[in-house]
């Protein structure tokens, strides 16, 4: 029974990442699920990201305030973070296009490229 509990809270963590594009941090999805999970930890939350990171169902964008930003697409794309609000933004392949090349220097092997800009988002600009 416990194993089929924590399947369930499993999904639901992934199943809140993946349903949003704000780049949540481990505490605001432990926030966003304690109401329907109230024997839920924070531990739990961050163990399961680990997972999921191991796993390639999601990936670390950003620092922000001392907290990791995680992101359900895994697809090829770049990053913003506002320096001033701390809000994380997918930029658009159009906009940035992020190819997986492989490294030029010797013994040097590329998996992937990440591709993350920092700056003052438009909401904060306009104030």
């Amino acid at each position: 029974m416990g194993g089929q509990n924590f399947s369930k809270k499993r999904q639901m963590i992934l199943d809140t990442i993946k349903s949003t594009d704000s780049h949540p941090s481990a505490r605001w999805i432990y926030e966003s699920l304690k109401e329907q999970i109230p024997d839920l930890s924070l531990g739990t939350v961050y163990r399961n990201i680990n997972l999921f990171k191991e796993q390639g169902h999601v990936m670390t964008v950003a620092t922000v305030d001392g907290e990791d930003r995680i992101d359900g697409d895994t697809s090829p794309h770049a990053h913003f973070v506002c320096k001033n609000c701390g809000c994380v933004y997918d930029v658009p392949a159009t906009h940035a296009p992020i190819k997986n090349e492989t490294c030029t220097m010797d013994g040097f092997e590329t998996h992937s490229t990440v591709l993350t800009y920092y700056g003052v988002c438009g909401g904060c600009t306009n104030i």
